[in-house]
């Protein structure tokens, strides 16, 4: 059965409902799964299935001692009857390329896939390890892990969530989702400050306060959290399995994702799929100007002192990556892990030495792309093939239009709905803009044709329920505060 070890401390062997519960593991490191060869398995196994029976298969494999039983009706809770569409991810081919619309759930962003399942993960492993404290979710968000957070977590019994995000460094639209969440133990509030501001002070409250007040613990809904992860392999599977069924692919062909990401979450779930058996490619890591992963996936030098951009695409806007610990710990080993995390705290940078970085390079590219060539990027696709992208899912096809494709197919993850980006997507369209994200909501259906998804219509009439605005160290006690608060 599969143990999970801290990236910092292999000596440190939890359950997997254990690390779920958790989220991170005490000394500071991030829970993986002890060895890469248990989670081998036959692919075709998987992709057999239906969505939800690819869920039940790869939950199976990281979360044994959940159990088959219980495994299968909480992925029948998590996704049955929460996704516009039937196949909660579906594939589409646009031009000579395919698009993984990951943007169907409840918040039109891909972190519902794994949020839809974390809270049921999460109050399922609290029954199985005799948990009796409520536990407290702190989650620093750049914008859709937020809004899906609060959806997920929202009046589930035992848990109470607190979203943290970067003042002015959000979209309107993700502004309003995470303020109007209106769940009784739930809390969003803006900090002064960007997303790794809000992202250190999290995990600096799980190192000094993991226990606010007695009756409370603190866990993660981040990506640091296993729970969050698992989930997202799924789709890496479900996205081969529709390209063997539409004939685009053979069985066996290597296929190559391109991902745009800030916090590595979503590649490092291909990587584990790929670990899995899963016959992917080249996993593409998309950047936008805040490329610290293209620089390090490039030259094996990571540095976090750098200056920080406000993009188009908020929810890249992140200089510290916490998910490449764990692809680290695999191919650098645990001491030398330990002492590129030490580095990054004390010296903001890192090296990996050349034998780790050609490793990495077999499997990993980093490309980069800038706001004015994703807003080429939505224009050429919806004036070619009349598809509508949103800003983070046009970095990743203006870097595949850089880097090109070695695999038999191109599977471009996108990441969000276009509407939540509403008003760089009317700009990049060359249309006129609004101060207001409701006007350019409406300007782009009128243009487009696309129809804006049911949980984004109404927001600009819901009430205001979280308004407030506090400085890193105040963090800390307003932590507690609601902590105490019943």
């Amino acid at each position: 059965m599969i143990k999970y070890i801290s990236t910092r401390n292999s000596a440190l062997k939890v359950s997997s409902s254990k690390a779920v519960l958790d989220g991170q593991a005490p000394d500071g490191g991030l829970y993986i799964p002890e060895c890469l060869d248990d989670i081998r398995t036959d692919y075709h196994d998987i992709i057999s299935k239906d969505f939800r029976g690819m869920a039940k298969a790869v939950w199976n494999i990281f979360f044994p001692d959940y159990g088959q039983d219980l495994i299968d009706e909480l992925v029948e809770r998590s996704y049955r009857g929460k996704f516009s569409a039937p196949e909660i991810t579906p594939l589409v081919k646009v031009g000579d390329r395919f698009v993984l619309e990951l943007y169907h759930g409840p918040t039109s962003a891909f972190k519902d896939v794994a949020l839809s399942a974390l809270p049921n993960l999460m109050t399922a492993a609290r029954e199985m390890n005799d948990f009796t404290d409520d536990i407290m979710i702190l989650t620093a968000t750049s914008g859709d892990t937020g809004s899906a957070a609060l959806c997920g977590f929202s009046d589930v019994p035992g848990t109470r969530i607190i979203v943290f995000y970067p003042d002015g460094g959000v979209s309107e639209t993700q502004k309003l989702q995470m303020v109007t969440a209106p769940g009784s133990n739930a809390y969003a509030c803006a900090i002064r400050g960007n997303f790794d501001d809000a992202q250190t002070g999290v995990k600096r409250l799980f190192r000094e306060i993991p226990h606010p007040v007695p009756g409370v613990s603190l866990s993660s809904a981040n990506s640091i959290n296993i729970g969050r992860l698992v989930p997202q392999i799924v789709y890496y599977f479900a996205a081969y399995s529709q390209l063997l069924a539409a004939g685009e692919i053979k069985d066996g062909d290597k296929v190559d994702f391109i991902v745009p990401t800030g916090n590595f979450g979503d590649i490092m779930a291909g990587y584990f799929a790929l670990k899995m058996g899963l016959p992917a490619g080249r996993l593409i890591c998309a950047s936008n100007k805040n490329d610290v992963l293209t620089e390090f996936l490039e030259t094996g030098h990571y540095d976090r002192q750098r200056t920080f951009y406000k993009t188009t695409s908020p929810s890249m806007d992140i200089l510290v990556s916490s998910n490449l610990e764990r692809l680290l710990y695999y191919v650098c080993g645990e001491e030398h892990t330990v002492q590129y995390m030490k580095d990054l705290a004390e010296k903001g940078e890192y090296t990996i030495t050349p034998e780790e970085l050609a490793e990495i390079q077999s499997v990993f590219s980093g490309v980069y792309a800038s706001d004015e060539e994703g807003a080429a990027a939505i224009r050429s696709a919806f004036e070619s093939e009349h598809y509508l992208m949103d800003t983070h899912t046009s970095i990743a096809w203006a870097c595949l239009d850089k880097c090109g494709s070695q695999g038999a197919a191109s599977v471009v993850l996108s990441t969000a709905s276009p509407y939540k980006f509403s008003r760089a997507v009317l700009e990049a369209l060359g249309a006129e803009v609004s101060p207001s994200d409701e006007e350019n909501m409406n300007r782009c259906r009128e243009l487009t044709g696309a129809p804006i998804p049911s949980g984004l219509a109404g927001i600009f009439s819901r009430t205001i329920l979280h308004d407030g605005v506090i400085s890193i160290d105040e963090m800390m006690n307003f932590v507690i505060g609601k902590s105490i608060t019943k």
